[in-house]
């Protein structure tokens, strides 16, 4: 639990902290690291997370819902974060006034909520990940949070300045999923969710997690172009985590 704890935060603080010093270079290189950490995030929803949490839940009609829930809920949380937490990343143009206060503080509540959440994922009570191990999931998590550190450093260096409130905004940030860990751990050994509670919630962000990777692949793809490059980053990215899943 510590241990993810730590990695959670380590993965976003220091990709936040490598974007503020190179951020003009990662912008354009961040497609292709996106294409990637969808497509391994995508595939470990698919053959970890659902198949985990429907041989879990006794009412799949109820864990259908509660993903479907999370697929929606993600997309209401995007009004606020202009898509940073799928590695959208922002510029600043002369005589932008898009990115008020209100709206970083709407911003950083909305990734903070999601962090938080996905934290939970990695509290393993046996009633739900009796067949698994974290590492799979582990690296997902971490895939989809080193751009979402960028692209959050490309929002923040538009508002502010002052690297010190950059840092302290992006330590926020890279303390939610942390936060989440412990909380899912608490709820779990405490007995403030039972084993039908955790299932549900679990499905709640893997609802989140299919939307965030589906979204990067059409974000990918303007016009819907082929490209083959894209596919075998895909490719790379699912073999991988299918792989991952295998040998952990």
């Amino acid at each position: 639990m510590i241990k993810s704890a730590v990695i959670l935060f380590l993965s976003a603080f220091l990709g936040g902290i490598l974007a503020i010093n190179s951020i003009d270079i990662i912008s354009k290189n961040i497609k292709h690291l996106l294409v990637f950490a969808g497509s391994f995030l995508f595939s470990v929803t698919i053959i970890h997370i659902l198949p985990e949490i429907f041989e879990a839940g006794e009412d799949h009609l109820h864990v259908g819902g509660f993903i479907l829930l999370g697929f929606f809920f993600q997309q209401v949380l995007e009004y606020f974060t202009d898509g940073v937490e799928h590695g959208h990343m922002h510029h600043h143009h002369k005589g932008e006034e898009g990115h008020t206060t209100l709206k970083s503080i709407s911003l950083m509540v909305a990734l903070s909520v999601h962090g938080f959440l996905e934290g939970t994922l990695l509290a393993h009570p046996g009633s739900v990940h009796a067949d698994h191990t974290e590492g799979t999931l582990l690296a997902g998590i971490i895939f989809h949070k080193i751009p979402a550190a960028l692209a959050l450093i490309s929002v923040l260096a538009c508002q502010y300045k002052s690297r010190k409130t950059q840092l302290i905004l992006l330590t926020i940030f890279a303390l939610a999923s942390p936060i989440g860990v412990f909380t899912g751990h608490f709820l779990g050994d405490f007995g403030l969710l039972d084993s039908t509670g955790m299932v549900l919630l679990f499905a709640f962000v893997s609802g989140n997690f299919l939307h965030i990777s589906t979204t990067i692949f059409l974000e990918s793809s303007p016009g819907h172009r082929w490209s083959s490059r894209k596919l075998i980053i895909s490719l790379f990215g699912a073999g991988l985590a299918v792989l991952s899943e295998m040998i952990f």
